[in-house]
């Protein structure tokens, strides 16, 4: 491995995110990783060593926060190889029963933040000529629960970005993967991780049912962190690392389920769709 490489990780201060920084430094890579505060993630991460590690406090709503974190990262390694948007929170809701202002909230976190490191590194990496971006994504983005819409309509747009994001930057030599993960032990379904409204109206039975299900969850996914970090490790020196990557086997068999239903359902409808053309 080429552990000469910079690695830049947002949301680092738990789960996923603090799994993987402590990873990397133990292989001997260099990390500049955000949190809402260098302090309590140096705490975290208990390496003095800082050749190799710079801890950020960046807040990732606001736009110069994130671009002076980028600038002290150059100034302190002089490049960054790979980027990791890791940061976001889950929401478990129904629609009509969620304030506008925690729409905004996660769309900022979950989608906005992510868009916004990646157009601050993207000045960097085109002129390197290389550099990776790992985006976050989930299952959710892909085929949704009740109960997840405002969350599954985030990490859907996470992987539409991103899927636009890779064609662009091709000709940069900059790659990029959608992690695309179901249910990990990284503490998402915790008070501290996870805005919860609890349904009031009468009925959202499938909505209800499956939030309760999901909540009793926690602690028991089958999803495993170390190895989602140990696999991260090893896409950033594939050569050719995937588009998308559905991380666990229930994110596999819910993906493909669904992707063999949408193709049964084009075929379906497939002289419909033709007749909307000119000439049908």
């Amino acid at each position: 491995m080429n552990s000469s490489k910079v690695w830049y990780v947002t949301g680092a201060s738990q789960g996923l995110g603090l799994i993987l920084v402590k990873k990397l430094l133990d292989e001997g890579y260099r990390v500049a990783a955000t949190s809402r505060t260098a302090d309590t993630l140096n705490r975290l991460v208990g390496l003095c060593d800082k050749t190799r590690f710079l801890a950020l406090a960046v807040d990732l709503t606001n736009v110069d926060s994130i671009q002076q974190s980028v600038a002290q990262t150059i100034a302190t390694f002089g490049q960054i190889d790979v980027v990791v948007n890791n940061a976001g929170y889950g929401m478990a809701c129904t629609a009509e029963e969620t304030s506008e202002q925690d729409i905004r909230n996660i769309f900022n976190i979950n989608v906005l933040a992510a868009i916004d490191v990646t157009k601050s590194v993207l000045p960097v990496m085109r002129q390197q000529r290389s550099g990776y971006f790992i985006n976050i994504s989930s299952v959710a983005g892909f085929v949704g629960a009740p109960g997840w819409s405002i969350y599954s309509a985030t990490k859907a747009a996470v992987t539409a970005f991103s899927e636009v994001l890779a064609a662009d930057v091709k000709e940069f030599g900059i790659k990029v993967t959608i992690a695309e993960p179901s249910g990990f032990r990284t503490g998402f379904l915790t008070k501290d991780s996870l805005a919860f409204t609890e349904s009031r109206i009468e009925g959202y039975e499938a909505v209800k049912s499956t939030q309760q299900r999901y909540l009793a969850m926690d602690g028991q996914q089958a999803g495993d962190p170390d190895k989602a970090a140990e696999i991260f490790i090893e896409l950033a020196e594939n050569v050719e690392p995937p588009l998308h990557l559905f991380m666990g086997a229930d994110a596999y068999h819910r993906a493909t389920e669904k992707l063999s239903f949408m193709l049964t359902e084009a075929e379906k409808w497939k002289a419909t769709s033709f007749a909307a053309d000119f000439g049908s």
